[in-house]
């Protein structure tokens, strides 16, 4: 077995029905930008009435259609927002809890302590979160995952792994393993991907290896490590 081995991200998420929501971070092979991507997936009525929307900056899940909204508060969130120099990336309202907790002085772990996994048993999907911290023409990422320590939801572990970037490598994790009834948890490491330097050539490889039936909406964001542009991709199944 090769540790060191970077997957194809298609290859690894085709023909798996539901991988959930999953936060990639790395970086570009030439070295020269930062990736972050996050998409979502859903296998109810009420998740798959979703949609991405960017309001000043900030990338949000909103229904695409209002009045069929059940239940909006595990799907209706900022997945994506900036403070300074660090961009955070999650799938839950967990990015207000990191923003807020950077704003007065707390670190990315600190302010997840805080929070635990959804509470939607019988699945208690694990919250996972991203952070990239950009510095002088580089930068650091950090990802957490929040999971119940048991069926019940007796506990919650808390797991936060910390990387520096490598060009051409990145690290995707997801909330789910495939589908299931509960739905089993990711489990282990972040899974080493590769960034490939076009921004539409990754986000294609993603939307088309996700499960054509579950897959909701895509977001991609590269960052110029030298000159701070910005380039994204956005893609929302209900257009």
């Amino acid at each position: 077995m090769d540790i060191y081995k970077i997957n194809d991200i298609g290859e690894l998420i085709n023909g798996n029905p539901y991988v959930g929501r999953g936060i990639v971070l790395g970086k570009t092979e030439d070295g020269k930008k930062a990736c972050s991507a996050y998409f979502i997936m859903g296998r109810s009525a009420n998740s798959r009435n979703r949609v991405f929307t960017e309001k000043d900056g900030v990338i949000y899940t909103e229904p695409f259609d209002a009045s069929k909204v059940e239940d909006p508060s595990l799907i209706i969130y900022a997945a994506v927002r900036q403070t300074g120099n660090k961009l955070i990336v999650t799938n839950g309202d967990q990015t207000d809890t990191i923003y807020n907790g950077i704003l007065a002085g707390e670190t990315f772990e600190s302010a997840l302590k805080t929070r635990e996994f959804e509470p939607d048993a019988p699945n208690l999907t694990p919250r996972i979160s991203g952070m990239i911290e950009f510095g002088e023409g580089d930068f650091t990422y950090k990802m957490s995952i929040l999971k119940s320590a048991d069926a019940l939801g007796t506990a919650c572990n808390r797991y936060t792994f910390d990387f520096n970037a490598l060009a051409g490598l990145g690290h995707f994790i997801h909330t789910y393993v495939t589908d299931g009834n509960p739905i089993p948890t990711f489990q282990g490491e972040p899974e080493r991907v590769q960034i490939p330097n076009d921004i539409d050539v990754f986000a294609e490889k993603v939307w088309t290896n996700l499960d054509e039936n579950n897959k909701i909406s895509l977001y991609v964001r590269y960052t110029d490590l030298q000159t701070g542009e910005i380039e994204t991709v956005m893609i929302n199944k209900n257009a």
